[in-house]
C-alpha cells in the first residue's frame, strides 16, 4: 500500500509538471504566434514595397544610420542572438527592448533592400518574449531557460511554418551534442500553437514541390560529393560572416559611418552585379532554384557577400534564410556538373549549407522533411550527416557551444568559431 501511495504522489507530480507547462507553452505560443505573424507580414509588406519601388536600395545609408541610432538611444548596441543563446546557457537577463528593436530594425533593413533573413530576428523576438513570460510567472532559474526556448521555437515555427523543426532547431543549437529532453514537451506545444495562429491569420508555411531521385548507388555517391562541397561552402559562409563583423568594428569605431558604409558597399555592389535578386530576404531566388532549377551564375558566391556586408556593417535581419539562398544557388550550380538534377541538387544543398552553417543534424532532416516530404529521406539524411561533420566547429552564432567531438566519442565543450 506504501508502494501504491509513493507511485501516486509521483505520478501526480509529473502530471502536474506536463499541465503547468502545457498551459506555460501555449500561453508563450499564443504571443509568439501573434507577434511573429505580425513580423512575418510586416517584412513581407515592406519587401513588396521596395519591390514596387526599386530606388528604396538608395536610401540604405539612411536606413544604416537609423538603425544605428535605434540601438544606440535604446542602449542595445551589442545584443543580439548570441544574447539569447548565452541567456540559455548562463541565465543572462533577456532584456524586453530588445523585441520591439529588433523588429523595426529588420523591417527598415528589407525596406531599403539589405541583404538579410527574419529568423535570427525570430530567434531574439521569441527568446525575449519567452523571457518575458518567465518573469511574470516567477519561475525559477532552470525554468527561465525553458520557457526562452519555447519563445525561439515559437517564433521560428510562425515564420516558417515548420513547427516540429523550430523544436528540434531550439534545443539542438543551444549546446551541439546535447538534446534536452525536458524542453520537447514545451517547445513543441508552444511551436504548434504559434504556427496555428500563423496559418490563421493567412500566412502560407514554407513547402516545396522537387521531385526527388530513386534511391540508387550512383546517386548516393553524387550526393556525397555535393554534401562535402556544401560543407565548404558553408565554413566559408561562417568565416565571411564573423570576420567582415570583426573588421568592420575594429576599423570603424563610429557605428554610424560604420552602417552608413556598409549600405553604400551593398549599393555599390548591386550595381555592379546588376540584380537586385541578392538584396532583401530571397526567397523568391530559392523558389525558382527549386522549382526551375535556375539561379544566376556564381549566385551562390554573391549571396554571401552580400549578407556578410549588410550584417557585419550593422544591419539587421536573420542568417537562416541566406543559408537556404545560398545553398540552394550552390546546389543549381554543381548539381548539374555532377550530373544531378538542378532542382533536386538544390533542395539536397539547401539543407545540407544549413546543417553545415548551423551545426544541427537532426533539425536540419526534419526541415528536409517538412519542406519537401518525406519521400527518399536518406539522400538528405546523408548529406546533413557529411555537411554536419566537414564543417567543423564553425558555426553562425559564436555563443553555440560544441559539447561533444564530431569526430570521435569525445567531451570538448567549446565554443563554435
Amino acid at each position: 500500500m506504501a508502494n501504491l501511495k509513493s507511485t501516486a504522489i509521483k505520478a501526480g507530480k509529473y502530471f502536474r509538471t506536463f499541465y503547468r507547462w502545457v498551459l506555460v507553452s501555449v500561453a508563450t505560443g499564443v504571443v509568439c504566434g501573434l507577434v511573429g505573424s505580425a513580423f512575418h507580414l510586416t517584412v513581407d509588406w515592406v519587401t513588396s514595397v521596395r519591390m514596387a519601388n526599386p530606388w528604396l536600395i538608395f536610401l540604405l545609408p539612411v536606413g544604416g544610420l537609423v538603425i544605428a541610432a535605434i540601438y544606440r538611444v535604446s542602449k542595445m548596441e551589442g545584443e543580439g542572438t548570441n544574447g539569447i543563446i548565452d541567456s540559455i546557457h548562463d541565465g543572462a537577463k533577456v532584456h524586453i527592448r530588445l523585441v520591439p528593436v529588433i523588429f523595426v530594425s529588420t523591417a527598415i533593413t528589407h525596406l531599403v533592400g539589405g541583404s538579410a533573413g527574419r529568423e535570427g530576428a525570430a530567434l531574439q523576438i521569441g527568446g525575449g518574449i519567452g523571457y518575458r513570460v518567465g518573469r511574470l510567472l516567477k519561475l525559477d532559474d532552470k525554468d527561465m531557460r525553458l520557457v526562452t526556448l519555447c519563445g525561439m521555437s515559437a517564433v521560428f515555427a510562425a515564420l516558417f511554418g515548420t513547427p516540429l523543426t523550430a523544436t528540434i532547431f531550439a534545443l539542438e543549437v543551444i549546446s551541439v551534442g546535447i538534446l534536452y529532453y525536458s524542453g520537447f514537451i514545451p517547445c513543441l506545444v508552444a511551436s504548434v500553437t504559434a504556427y496555428g495562429i500563423s496559418r490563421l491569420v493567412g500566412i502560407a508555411p514554407m513547402r516545396y514541390a522537387v521531385a526527388l531521385e530513386p534511391l540508387e548507388v550512383i546517386m548516393l555517391i553524387k550526393v556525397c560529393i555535393l554534401a562535402v562541397i556544401c560543407a565548404l561552402v558553408s565554413i566559408v559562409f561562417c568565416v565571411a560572416m564573423h570576420q567582415t563583423e570583426r573588421f568592420a568594428s575594429a576599423k570603424i569605431k563610429n557605428i554610424y559611418l560604420r552602417a552608413a558604409l556598409g549600405g553604400v558597399i551593398v549599393i555599390a555592389l548591386t550595381l555592379i552585379v546588376g540584380t537586385d535578386c541578392y538584396n532583401g530576404i530571397g526567397t523568391d531566388t530559392i523558389a525558382r532554384a527549386l522549382g526551375e532549377g535556375e539561379t544566376p551564375g556564381w549566385g551562390f558566391f554573391w549571396k554571401i557577400v552580400f549578407t556578410a556586408i549588410t550584417i557585419g556593417f550593422g544591419f539587421k535581419g536573420g542568417e537562416i534564410v541566406p543559408t537556404m539562398f545560398i545553398g540552394a544557388a550552390l546546389g543549381c550550380t554543381a548539381g548539374p556538373l555532377l550530373g544531378i538534377p538542378p532542382q533536386f541538387a538544390a533542395a539536397i544543398a539547401l539543407v545540407a549549407v544549413f546543417c553545415g552553417a548551423v551545426n544541427c543534424p537532426i533539425a536540419s532532416i526534419i526541415l528536409s522533411v517538412e519542406l519537401f516530404g518525406s519521400g527518399e529521406l536518406l539522400y538528405f539524411a546523408l548529406a546533413c550527416g557529411i555537411a554536419y561533420m566537414l564543417s567543423g566547429y564553425f558555426g553562425l552564432y559564436s555563443s553555440q557551444k560544441i559539447m561533444y567531438s564530431k569526430t570521435r566519442a569525445e567531451f570538448i565543450n567549446r565554443y563554435a568559431k
